[in-house]
């Protein structure tokens, strides 16, 4: 039996986890952590980080960006291994998780879905292929009308595969409304779209003379990134130091 901590348990995906977790026999709620949390519930819950002594195997984070460097410092006191899924972390966040890694096993994906992380996979493979031949590269992301950073942990995950698998790398250009010239061929555009109760839409463009390559993945459904938590909780389970990420759960 793993028991898994919920930190961020009130939250949208931290319910989803919650009922994933509940639905698979082999896996135990061991407490559940959120500013929000109440008394009504069947596993022992705290409002503040600190306040949580409940042994465990594992901690999933579905939280806020703000509230990372303090799990962080949770984490490495108490060697818990953490599934870290909050996204828009600032580069010193970023550096404190992969210094913590050295003495606990911290695992941080961009997106938890694996249909994202295989076509990452298939970008680092090929993307130098149409590069070469003179294709422009293009990514646009969408989301729902609440969703803060922009452009996605996600676009930034798949630029990067195309860039890894480039011999000769590009520049990232944000958006294009205030750079007013013809875009270059070294470089990568992402475009973000925010409305409505979009989960999760990410395209990307290889344009090409007469001819365009479009790679497109869709998430309906929160659940997607669920099972990815949990799936990365059991392979977690019993590590105790090390920087994983979804590419090292897949292979």
């Amino acid at each position: 039996m793993i028991n898994i901590i919920v930190h961020g348990f009130m939250g949208k995906m931290g319910q989803v986890i919650l009922r994933l977790i509940d639905e698979d026999e082999g896996l135990h709620i061991a407490a559940g952590i959120d500013p929000g949390a109440d008394e009504s519930r069947e596993f022992p819950t705290f409002k503040n980080l600190s306040d949580c002594d409940v042994p465990a195997d594992v901690i999933i984070d579905f939280s806020t960006a703000k509230a990372i460097p303090a799990l962080l410092d949770y984490v490495k006191e108490r060697k818990i291994p953490l599934v870290l899924c909050t996204t828009g972390l600032d580069e010193e966040t970023i550096r404190k998780s992969e210094e913590v890694s050295k003495n606990t096993a911290v695992f941080r994906s961009y997106n938890m879905s694996l249909g994202i992380n295989l076509l990452a996979s298939i970008l680092g493979k090929y993307s130098n292929i149409l590069k070469n031949a003179g294709f422009d590269i293009e990514i646009i992301e969408k989301h729902h009308n609440l969703k803060i950073d922009a452009p996605s942990g996600t676009a930034i995950l798949l630029a990067d595969a195309v860039n890894d698998g480039l011999s000769e790398k590009c520049d990232y250009v944000y958006e294009r409304a205030s750079k007013r010239e013809r875009r270059s061929k070294n470089e990568i555009g992402l475009h973000s779209v925010r409305g409505g109760t979009i989960v999760g839409e990410h395209s990307v463009i290889f344009a090409g003379l007469d001819e365009v390559i479009e790679l497109k993945h869709n998430a309906y459904s929160k659940e997607v990134f669920g099972t990815g938590a949990i799936n990365a909780a059991k392979f977690m389970a019993g590590k105790t130091n090390g920087m994983y990420n979804m590419g090292d759960l897949i292979n």
